[in-house]
Order: structure tokens, then C-alpha cells, then sequence
């Protein structure tokens, strides 16, 4: 069972606690003498150690500070910044449809210069075509019980998709060749899907790489995520999408993305591997 919203932010907040207090141990400092190096009581100490109380930025400098520990503070800050949205559930985006889910990241793709996609599952939603995607977001909404909003969802997706062809955003995807093959729309809708692949690869601001089945791997394929610039990634899951922003989050993403981007076939090999999966819809 899906862990509830609440659920997950106090999940979140108890693994910051309990990295504070291990910190704290490894100083070899007592609670008492850590509040008082920071000039705050022995019982704050007690209550950010035991997530009754959230710290701020300033209190996990100081708490890092006093442990002599404050190359971990960057980290820590991030992981208290996200606490509250570490799990963004997309039942509770849904709740009113599949357009709001489209439009609630409007903002961050216009910010963001580079994005690097990796997918292992469906075309990326920068890549659809209106086709695909109705078919797509009309299969989450029959199974999420959501409000049949799917024609609103698809004219947002398309909107926010103009970003692609806008050449201050760079965009490096990596798909698997599975999803070439995974027949989620008709024969002829998947085909025009595949020969719109195609053509987005002509495009200057577009790197696509396809990691066939046949390559010799050096990671195994993972769930999808998408890296903005180098400072966030949203990593998707059945039940949340989760929101990355810690450093060391943010560089174990990016070190994935690119051990996956080695093994990818690029140029007329990539296109030949799109051209054998629209061979085989005839």
C-alpha cells in the first residue's frame, strides 16, 4: 500500500534527524554540549534529533558547525528543503485531473537549459505526439480513477512542449530499445510516434541515444528520471514522483545517466533500431 502524504514527510523527516544525530555521535559531543556550542537549549537539540521539530537552514549550519562537520551541510540543507515534498503524490495532483499534473512543472522546463531524460518505459513526454499521448494519459487516468480530463491533459503536454524547439534548452535523452516495442496505442498511431522520433533527431538542441537489447551494459535498466540542469531530478515511481534536490542526490542521478549514455546507440545506428520497430507494424 502506498504510503499516505503525511506519512512520507515524517519518513523524511526522521532520516534528517537521525543523519543530525549520527553527526553529532561521530564529534563524539553530548546533546548538551552541541546546544550549547550553538546557543539553543539541550531540549531543541532533543527535538530536531527526534523529528519533533524541523530545523531550519541556520540550525543545521550551526549543528554542523559545532561537529566540525560542515562539508555535510549542503547535503543536509537540501534533504530539510525537500522533507516536505520528497514524495509528491500524484494521486493528490490528480485529484482534479491529468491537466494540473502537465502544467505544475510549466515553470521549471522554461528555467531549465539542459535536461537529460532517461526512460525505460514509455516516449518520453517531450517526444510525443498528440496520438501517443492521448493514448498514454487516457490508460494513467482509467487507472487512477481519475476525472476524464485527457484531451485538457494532451493540449497542456503539447504546450509544454514547445520548450523542444526553443534553442536556449539543450536535451539529451536515453531510451531503451523496449520501449520502441511496447505497444500501448494502435499500429498506426505508434507508427507515427516512431517516425516523429525520428524527426525530432534532426533537431540541433536534441541528443537521442538507444540502448539496444543486444549491448553489453555496464548498469542495469532503471526506473525513469529526468535531471534538470544540475541541480534537481524528479525520479518517477508508481506512486509519487519524487523530487531530488540534495547534491549527492543530484550527482548519483548524473553519474547513472551517463554509464547509461555509453552503452547508446547514436546517429544511423539508433535510426536503424527505430526503423526496425516500425518495420515490424506493418
Amino acid at each position: 500500500m502506498p504510503i499516505p502524504p503525511s506519512s512520507s514527510v515524517q519518513k523524511a523527516r526522521e532520516e534528517l534527524a537521525g543523519r543530525l544525530r549520527e553527526i553529532r555521535k561521530d564529534a563524539g559531543i553530548s546533546a548538551r554540549e552541541l546546544a550549547v556550542s550553538c546557543g539553543w537549549s539541550e531540549s531543541k537539540s532533543s527535538r530536531i534529533e527526534n523529528a519533533k521539530t524541523p530545523p531550519s537552514d541556520a540550525d543545521i549550519k550551526a549543528w554542523c558547525r559545532a561537529c566540525a562537520s560542515e562539508d555535510q551541510a549542503a547535503d543536509l540543507i537540501a534533504a530539510n528543503r525537500q522533507s516536505a515534498d520528497a514524495h509528491v503524490q500524484w494521486r493528490r495532483l490528480q485529484r482534479s485531473g491529468l491537466r494540473r499534473l502537465q502544467e505544475s512543472t510549466g515553470d521549471l522546463y522554461q528555467q531549465t537549459t539542459m535536461f537529460r531524460v532517461y526512460v525505460s518505459d514509455v516516449i518520453p513526454g517531450f517526444l510525443q505526439t498528440p496520438g501517443y499521448a492521448t493514448a498514454l494519459l487516457s490508460s494513467i487516468a482509467a487507472f487512477r480513477g481519475t476525472p476524464d480530463d485527457v484531451s485538457d491533459a494532451v493540449a497542456a503536454r503539447m504546450r509544454r512542449n514547445a520548450v523542444l524547439s526553443k534553442g536556449a534548452h539543450r536535451f539529451s535523452f536515453v531510451l531503451e530499445e523496449s520501449v520502441l516495442w511496447y505497444r500501448l496505442c494502435s499500429a498506426e498511431t505508434m507508427a507515427a510516434q516512431l517516425g516523429h522520433l525520428l524527426g525530432v533527431m534532426d533537431l540541433h538542441n536534441v541528443a537521442v541515444g538507444i540502448v539496444p537489447f543486444s549491448g553489453q551494459r555496464t548498469v542495469w535498466p532503471m526506473s525513469t528520471f529526468t535531471i534538470f540542469d544540475d541541480t534537481r531530478v524528479h525520479a518517477d515511481t508508481l506512486d509519487a514522483a519524487s523530487t531530488l534536490t540534495q547534491p549527492s542526490q543530484v550527482e548519483l542521478y548524473a553519474r547513472a545517466f551517463e554509464r547509461l549514455s555509453h552503452g547508446a546507440a547514436r546517429g544511423a545506428a539508433a535510426r536503424s533500431l527505430i526503423a526496425g520497430a516500425l518495420a515490424s507494424l506493418d
